[in-house]
């Protein structure tokens, strides 16, 4: 029995909202999902909204507009004035609390309805920013499949180093250049290059990388690193996240500190934050192949061996410029899921904290590209075209090795099972654009 199902799951309930009841919408009642957005074209302020079908409900309206239990109001007060970071750092108890209000306000027959329908507005209509300000940003590597294929191609012999079955690998990010996609301009950087001197000027081997961002909800104190079981109540919500890479940049570059340009350029997070809450359904065991070593016990629990992974399909989409000028829709480029990672989200919250750092409100941890076993699986085209000897053809005619000038890459991802509704989390798109004047 999974302890984590309330009300709020129940697969056959359904919203008056009728966009929410379609089989394929991401956005069902059980899910939920809370962004910042202002009415498109408008200069108002932002407000935290409720993504429900393909309309937002916008809380600011529907604190004003419709009844709510005196208990809410200081709970929903920071979502009306698009303060989603104070409203996550109030805790567990108060998410869930909102979530359920939520449910029943916009469950069939809700009595808030005749209220709460002023209070809609087509997604379309929208225009979303990022969650919250981010202060840090860590990008992990908990993909072992990606770990594997990236390392053969550098390692042939020795593809997985000795430690990564030990500990969850990670680097320091650059919160400031993290968006919302959209246009991303080629980045410039140094290469190697035959002649010993290396080159400058725009990335040849320009990358995405299909990850998931896990979004804290409450901090640590400095120099209290937390267990296992707080590590649950600290993650607010996952939002889809593409780790930009430029493959040429980072090979020049890496050793012997690791990634510098070659990903500060731009990251990428998709605007609706799916609680852990919602995710409640799709959590399942953590299994480690036969043989493989099992965790150290500060990164193991009874509850993350029952519950610690997640259940959520993911895929790459792309539409070429010739494409796109022909009319054809994009492609799936692969399908993954996060269930063959390697460690779970709990686990990287308590390593990060383990040596005392301080997480806060509103930072953004990067999963690492979620591949699958299969050749196909690969979330990237350095794993997709083996690192650029075998360049991936598609439908069109057209190959790719790595990106080209106006590519645009699509992220996706849904979370279904017999017996429960589908949840997804929306989109995540960005097109590639060429290097600026000088590069």
């Amino acid at each position: 029995m999974n302890p984590l199902l309330d009300f709020t799951h129940d697969p056959a309930a359904q919203s008056w909202v009728e966009s929410a009841n379609q089989p394929d919408t991401d956005f069902p009642i059980q899910n939920l999902p809370l962004g910042r957005f202002r009415p498109a074209g408008s200069e108002e302020p932002l407000r935290v909204g409720v993504a429900i079908g393909d309309q937002v409900l916008d809380l600011k309206l529907a604190l004003q507009l419709s009844p709510w239990a005196d208990d809410l109001l200081p709970l929903l007060a920071p979502l009306a004035t698009g303060d989603l970071a104070a409203y996550m750092a109030l805790g567990p108890a108060a998410w869930k609390s909102v979530r359920g209000a939520l449910w029943r306000a916009l469950h069939e027959g809700s009595e808030q309805g005749p209220f709460l329908e002023m209070c809609l507005l087509s997604q379309d209509q929208a225009q979303m920013a990022l969650p919250c300000t981010i202060g840090d940003y860590t990008d992990f590597f908990i993909g072992i499949h990606h770990a594997r294929a990236v390392g053969a191609l550098f390692r042939p012999d020795n593809p997985l180093l000795p430690n990564y079955q030990w500990v969850p690998i990670g680097y320091h990010g650059r919160a400031s250049s993290v968006g919302l996609g959209g246009p991303l301009r080629r980045p410039d950087g140094q290469t190697r290059s035959d002649s010993g001197v290396p080159r400058f000027g725009p990335s040849r081997r320009l990358d995405y990388e299909l990850e998931l961002g896990l979004w804290v909800g409450v901090g640590n104190d400095l120099g209290a690193p937390l267990d296992m079981a707080q590590a649950e109540q600290t993650l607010f919500g996952v939002s889809l996240l593409n780790d930009w890479s430029a493959r040429d940049i980072q090979a020049w570059e890496y050793q012997p500190l690791g990634p510098f340009l070659a990903k500060n350029f731009a990251t990428s997070v998709s605007p609706w934050l799916v609680s852990f809450d919602a995710l409640a359904p799709f959590r399942r065991p953590l299994t480690r192949p036969p043989g493989d070593p099992q965790p150290l016990p500060y990164l193991d629990s009874a509850f993350n061996r029952g519950h610690g992974a997640f259940d959520i399909t993911l895929e790459v989409w792309l539409q070429t410029a010739a494409m796109r000028s022909q009319g054809q829709p994009a492609v799936r480029l692969s399908q993954s899921n996060m269930l063959d990672a390697y460690w779970t989200a709990a686990q990287l919250v308590v390593h990060h904290t383990s040596g005392g750092c301080n997480l806060r409100t509103g930072d953004l941890l990067g999963t690492g590209t979620l591949s699958g076993p299969t050749p196909g699986q690969g979330g990237s085209l350095l794993e997709l075209s083996a690192g650029g000897r075998q360049p991936v053809v598609l439908p069109c005619g057209e190959q790719r090795s790595f990106l080209e000038d106006g590519d645009t890459v699509t992220l996706r991802a849904c979370c279904q099972s017999p017996g429960t509704a589908r949840i997804g989390l929306g989109h995540l798109t960005g097109t590639v654009v060429a290097a600026g004047p000088g590069g």
